[in-house]
């Protein structure tokens, strides 16, 4: 379980940077062009509208940290813990608020948002025993 945890966090980065690129067009388009990246880096850690995608980036950094090599081994269990929290993070809902209904549109508006989720789900199913659910 835990070699597959590297594969995983790639595959949320593309996905993380799939929403982000999509949630700066959808901004644009609504609010107004971000006139430099700096702007964008200040929108993106502090302004409400990019606040959903707050979890997702953290889910990142604690993959990131369990797999620094100078912690401690990362053991199985902590790799399936891992990939337990990106299954319950990553759940649409086309009710409520928060991250669910935020992620419930970026798929509705963006095929590659769908795309990268499916190259993040394919990693839901994997077990212990290297078998799926």
């Amino acid at each position: 379980m835990s070699h597959h945890l590297p594969e995983l966090r790639a595959a949320l980065l593309t996905l993380h940077k799939t929403l982000v690129d999509s949630e700066r067009i959808s901004y644009e388009q609504t609010i107004g062009t971000v006139p430099s990246p700096n702007h964008f880096l200040q929108l993106l850690t502090s302004d409400p509208w990019f606040a959903w995608l707050h979890p997702l980036s953290l889910l990142i950094v604690t993959m990131d940290q369990a797999l620094d090599s100078k912690r401690k081994p990362l053991t199985d269990a902590d790799a399936e813990e891992l990939v337990k929290q990106t299954c319950l993070l990553l759940v649409a809902s086309e009710e409520g608020e928060g991250f669910p209904k935020h992620y419930f549109d970026a798929l509705q508006r963006d095929p590659a948002v769908v795309l990268d989720h499916a190259a993040a789900a394919k990693f839901f199913g994997i077990r212990k025993n290297g078998g799926r659910i």
